[in-house]
């Protein structure tokens, strides 16, 4: 059975780090323009090829969004970006329209091209149409169950490889193609400015919805055959199901996240990393704390995705409004110092001296340990780190490794 890849979401540099250190095989991310995460950090051309050498010099991979569906007045744009990547080495672009693929393989003939999710591809049928015009990857469309998948994996060449989304966040609609972002508010998700109106909060007053934070945003309620449909879906958690998604043929395990913390980053690759190496270690046993260390992020109520249900029936609505909110994430260690049992560590939130807290190192799962001293960065005795990011020591009970996590234990 091939190991599948572990591809994770890079915002920015620090949430790429984070991804590359906890145990991912790639990342993806954006430039500034033609992605569909406008409103995350991103990366600039000059960034993109910093953050390509950093990924490679560590043997991990560097896909490229470019999932918009670009406008006629849009092209000259396009082509003038295109032409600024061409030497930057970025291993795959994922695409969600046919004439940007067209425009691509036009342009930089050696790229390799990775169908998005976006193309909504639910069938070989559909697959085989990419490959023939030189796709080597398919997103496929998350409203597939796992028999669905399984085949369209056996009936596809198996130079053509197939990438399920495996963790986060779920749209209420066709594989993110939703207009409600732009009927409410104007910015159009599927030109990478969704708002994501379907996890606001609303109140319904008489035949009226009102959102929390724009009251003077009504929407009128429209009853058919006494029911009212609202939008909010679950989101996806498959770590309890590993080896049937191995099994399965799945070739890269994606994880959604660009919005999301480089905590949210590193604890999710790290989690599932952990039980993908348990699986191919020949001795696979699943670890209920696995699970525990994924309900350390914010997320809203789990599910398992439409793997096992029926997208047409089964419409994989939240429960409760609000996400759940991750553990706070108090520092990041820069490194360990034997002599002295001291960690310099850069702070992300305020931590108190003598909170209960956990460390998440790769590889392991979150476990406590006690900080007795806080100096600050002129050793000074501190109470605690009040300001942002700054650069502090703590005496530990236990040696730590660059790039561990310190987050609260409660």
């Amino acid at each position: 059975m091939k190991r599948p890849e572990i591809l994770s979401p890079a915002g920015n540099f620090e949430k790429m780090k984070a991804a590359i250190l906890y145990g991912a095989d790639a990342v993806y991310l954006s430039g500034k323009i033609f992605g569909m995460r406008a409103a995350a950090d991103n990366f600039s051309v000059e960034e993109l090829r910093e953050a390509v050498a950093y990924a490679h010099e560590r043997g991990v991979k560097v896909y490229l969004t470019l999932n918009t569906m670009p406008r006629e007045n849009e092209y000259a744009l396009l082509r003038d970006y295109l032409e600024s990547l061409k030497d930057i080495g970025i291993d795959a672009m994922i695409i969600g329209d046919i004439g940007v693929l067209l425009l691509v393989k036009e342009m930089i003939p050696t790229m390799e091209i990775h169908i998005s999710t976006q193309a909504n591809s639910v069938s070989s049928a559909d697959c085989l149409a990419w490959y023939k015009l030189g796709a080597r990857r398919i997103v496929l469309a998350r409203e597939l169950t796992l028999d669905e998948i399984k085949a369209i994996k056996a009936n596809i060449p198996e130079d053509l490889e197939i990438e399920c989304f495996i963790h986060g966040s779920m749209c209420i609609s066709y594989s993110g193609r939703c207009l409600l972002s732009g009927h409410i508010i104007g910015r159009d998700g599927n030109r990478g400015m969704c708002a994501q109106p379907c996890r606001w909060n609303y109140t319904i007053r008489g035949y009226e919805i009102t959102e929390e934070k724009r009251p003077d945003l009504k929407m009128p309620v429209e009853e058919v055959n006494g029911e009212t449909f609202i939008m909010a879906s679950r989101d996806t958690c498959t770590i309890e199901h590993i080896p049937e998604l191995i099994e399965a043929g799945i070739n890269s395990f994606k994880i959604e996240g660009r919005m999301k913390s480089a905590y949210y980053t590193a604890v999710v690759t790290n989690t599932y990393k952990m039980a993908v190496d348990s699986y191919f270690s020949g001795n696979y046993e699943y670890n209920p704390k696995w699970y525990n260390e994924l309900l350390s992020v914010s997320h809203r109520n789990y599910a398992t995705g439409y793997y096992f249900t029926d997208s047409r029936t089964d419409a994989n609505t939240a429960e409760d409004t609000g996400y759940i909110k991750d553990k706070a994430y108090l520092s990041v260690v820069l490194e360990y110092n034997e002599e002295t049992g001291e960690a310099l560590m850069s702070q992300r939130n305020k931590m108190k001296l003598g909170e209960k807290i956990e460390v998440i190192t790769p590889g392991r799962i979150g476990r406590e340990i006690e900080i007795s001293e806080l100096y600050d960065e002129d050793r000074n005795p501190i109470e605690a780190t009040s300001h942002p990011y700054m650069n502090f020591y703590a005496k530990v009970s236990e040696p730590l490794l660059a790039g561990d996590i310190v987050r609260a234990a409660d």
